[in-house]
This record gives C-alpha cells, sequence and structure tokens, in this order.
C-alpha cells in the first residue's frame, strides 16, 4: 500500500522540527572526533549518550549538517511533486535526511533521498543501502567543493542522478555522471528519468 499524502506533509513538518533539536544541540565549541577510520566506528560513537544530531562521515571527518527552514518549501514542493507519480503508488519514496551509504568509509544525508520498495525492504532486513537519486539544495556554507565531493559520493555509492538546487539562482543543476551536467531554470521542464520519468515540472515553479 502506498503511503497517503498527509504522511509526507506530516514528514516534512517532522523534518523542521527535528532541524530546530538539531540546531540546539550543536555548539560552536562541540569537540568532534578525529580519530574514527570507518562507518562502523562513527556509528558506534554516535550511539553514545551526547553524540545526537545529523552527521555526515567522509573518510574520518565528520561533518554537522540539516536542512535549513527556508528550505522547507523547496522540500516540500518536490514530495508534494513526487506523489503524484507512479512510483509512489508502488511504495517508494522521497524522503528526507536519510542515510545514503556510499561504502566503509562515507556516509552522506542527502536532503532528499528516493528509495525503491525493493531498497526499503532490505533496509528492513538491516542492510546498508544508497540512494538512486538524491536531492540537494546548496546552502551558503557550501563551498564549491563541498558541491564536487557529494555529487562524486553519490555517484560512487551508485546514484544515477543527482540534483543540486540552487535557490539564489533559481536553477537546478542535473547531474548524470560526477561530470555532465545540464542546468534548468525559466520554463524549461525538468525531468527525473529514466530513474523517475514522470517526475516532471516546471523548473520556475519550485521557486514560486
Amino acid at each position: 500500500m502506498a503511503l497517503p499524502l498527509y504522511f509526507f506533509v506530516l514528514l516534512i513538518n517532522h523534518s523542521a522540527s527535528q532541524l530546530r533539536m538539531t540546531t540546539a544541540t550543536l555548539t560552536p565549541d562541540r569537540v568532534l572526533p578525529t580519530d574514527l577510520k570507518t562507518v562502523d566506528e562513527f556509528e558506534q560513537w554516535q550511539q553514545q549518550p551526547g553524540n545526537d544530531g545529523n552527521f555526515e562521515f567522509v573518510r574520518g571527518k565528520i561533518i554537522p549538517t540539516s536542512m535549513k527552514q527556508n528550505e522547507i518549501d523547496i522540500a516540500d514542493f518536490l514530495v508534494r511533486q513526487f506523489v503524484q507519480t507512479i512510483q509512489f503508488e508502488q511504495n517508494h519514496v522521497l524522503y528526507p535526511e536519510l542515510d545514503s551509504y556510499v561504502d566503509n568509509t562515507r556516509k552522506r544525508i542527502p536532503d532528499l533521498s528516493y528509495f525503491t520498495a525493493e531498497q526499503r525492504q532490505a533496509i528492513r532486513r538491516g542492510e546498508r543501502v544508497s540512494t538512486l537519486f538524491a536531492i540537494e539544495i546548496l546552502s551558503d556554507s557550501e563551498s564549491h567543493q563541498d558541491v564536487l565531493d557529494k555529487i562524486q559520493d553519490y555517484f560512487d555509492g551508485g546514484a544515477t542522478l543527482v540534483w543540486y538546487v540552487v535557490p539564489l539562482r533559481q536553477k537546478i543543476y542535473v547531474y548524470t555522471s560526477p561530470d555532465e551536467s545540464t542546468v534548468f531554470k525559466g520554463q524549461q521542464t525538468i525531468s527525473a528519468a529514466p530513474v523517475l520519468p514522470d517526475f516532471q515540472f516546471v523548473a520556475a515553479d519550485l521557486f514560486a
């Protein structure tokens, strides 16, 4: 059974609440360990009391991450578009801030991740999976190198499509490989084909 629309609306609202909690727990003087080598070691550290929060782990580096409140409208629009797709009816999901495992030294948390029903079953079995389609919303704190690193990691993990949304320029960069991208803006129709053929909309509508 596909999840109802209201579930995804609640999901976005929950993300906003989680964001506020995460922001409150991260302090400028918080010291994060630098001696962890693997995702297993990182997740063992994360399970210890006082280590709550959203973190990516990339080759020994712990990176605090969370969606910003001013990104909620974009995420909400994308989720609402997704629930109109055939894939939604087949119990696939487009989910905010889910772990996406690259390898034993890298774990990313895309702003939005697409997971198939089969991948969801694998998660229930305790397997680590990586998103096939990642959507990132560019934040002011991200450098160009940060963007390139994330894109490379998603494709290394098995993604076949990555979108980078740039709100200030009202553009969407569509990557089909780490080195190949197309820019969509204005009245151009953007599509997530071949991953999600019926997930498409006019680019300007995302920023309306």
